[in-house]
């Protein structure tokens, strides 16, 4: 079972991820642009941000994946920590940078 600790260590290994805060839960920004935060809500969970496609894909896979009405029509995803496994948090965390950092940060990281 992931924690935020594996969560920070995957933000790690990306180029210019900084621990952060946003909404006062944990947070993992790039160029200061939300990639994930921590949830404090009573449901938990971890926010992602993916596009819509592949919210509605992931949804459809059904656990660890979930929305709520807040989040409905929002690029993010909502991950279960409990059930979510460390190769497919580490999938969905590299896609939610590629979709935050700059251009030319993906360039450089797409040239390693």
């Amino acid at each position: 079972m992931p924690t935020w600790t594996d969560v920070v260590a995957i933000g790690d290994s990306l180029p210019e991820v900084q621990e952060s805060t946003s909404y006062r839960t944990p947070a993992l920004k790039v160029a200061g642009k939300l990639l994930a935060r921590l949830r404090a809500e009573s449901d938990g969970g971890l926010v992602v941000m993916c596009d819509l496609d592949e919210k509605a894909a992931l949804l459809a896979e059904g656990a660890p994946f979930y929305t709520t009405p807040h989040y409905d029509g929002h690029g993010s995803i909502l991950v279960d920590l409990e059930q979510v496994d460390l190769t497919q948090l580490t999938e969905l965390l590299r896609d939610a940078w590629r979709i935050k950092a700059p251009a030319k940060l993906r360039k450089q990281f797409d040239q390693i």
